[in-house]
């Protein structure tokens, strides 16, 4: 069934269910969909839950709180990733709200990995250039010389190489023409695993 033979709200409870469960793995709870609509009641949430039912595009499990699966066939979990927006060869804010998912078809799929696409030119010595996607692993260490995601105390991101240094930390671009940035304190996101250029 299309979603677009449902009510607003109809639609906005599924795009959350389908979400939760292409991004997290497992649906919400019935307190998830309430609080994030602000449905006090549970009766509430229940009455869209069996709307969507009955429409078909979801299925229930009684007694069990997540057990809410979808109708369709879902194959973009094992060949896509989620685009959580633009990092700076630069600094930028990172925007993990994005809901765009980007599919290259398995190259490099595990759920601890999303792509960010790359503004700016100071890492094209090590050939990634404005526009190109890298493909992160999130983690929060890193070892000296790895690319990285830094995220820095004002909250801006940046892709550099990373080296700690005695009272500092050096975010080494790849560009001769660009110094190294210098910070006291800052942040792995996620270590830079592959690079997809954007030959657009």
């Amino acid at each position: 069934m299309s979603t677009k033979q449902l009510t607003d709200r109809q639609r906005r409870v599924y795009e959350l269910i389908r979400d939760l469960i292409l991004n997290r793995g497992y649906g919400p709870t019935v307190r998830e969909i309430g609080e994030e609509f602000g449905i006090k009641s549970p009766n509430g949430v229940m009455c869209h839950l069996r709307a969507l039912e009955r429409k078909g595009l979801i299925r229930r499990s009684p007694n069990k709180s997540r057990a809410i699966e979808l109708t369709e066939t879902i194959d973009q979990r094992d060949h896509s990733l989620p685009m959580a927006g633009l990092v700076a060869a630069g600094t930028t804010a990172l925007a993990f709200e994005q809901t765009d998912r980007m599919d290259f078809s398995g190259m490099f799929c595990q759920n601890d990995r999303f792509i960010l696409q790359v503004s700016g030119d100071s890492m094209i010595d090590a050939h990634i250039q404005d526009g190109d996607f890298v493909v992160i692993q999130k983690q929060d260490t890193a070892e000296a010389g790895q690319m990285v995601v830094a995220k820095l105390p004002s909250g801006d991101s940046t892709l550099k190489f990373w080296y700690p240094e005695d009272s500092r930390i050096r975010l080494q671009p790849a560009n001769a023409d660009m110094a190294p940035l210098y910070v006291s304190d800052a942040q792995v996101v996620g270590v830079a695993v592959g690079v997809v250029r954007n030959v657009v």
